[in-house]
């Protein structure tokens, strides 16, 4: 479980140790945002996280976003699965705005 004690929710931002990876996987611990459902993050041992990256890419698959001051983009062509045990600490929330935006792309890469 992870060090924190607040639940982990949809949206929020992570730091979140990703190694050890394969081939061109995101690695290193970095920020990540929960994507997965709430009743999935309160109910399993494992959470869906796409990885946040300074590289900004004009991609439909990437969310453009500001976060602590800087810009970054989700990567949700790198989500994956993770144990709880990866997460490192709390780093904030996704605004309401990203929120949309974010589930629209989720939905256009899985439709």
């Amino acid at each position: 479980m992870t060090k924190q004690q607040r639940p982990i929710s949809r949206f929020d931002i992570y730091w979140v140790n990703l190694d050890p990876t394969v081939g061109r996987e995101i690695k290193k611990t970095r920020p990540c945002v929960i994507v997965s459902p709430d009743e999935l993050n309160s109910n399993l041992g494992t959470v869906i996280i796409a990885p946040l990256t300074h590289t900004i890419q004009n991609w439909p698959f990437r969310l453009t976003i500001n976060h602590r001051s800087a810009r970054a983009s989700v990567a949700c062509d790198h989500i994956r699965s993770i144990s709880k045990k990866r997460i490192v600490s709390y780093d904030g929330s996704l605004k309401a705005d990203s929120q949309r935006n974010l589930i629209e792309i989720l939905q256009a890469v899985f439709s």
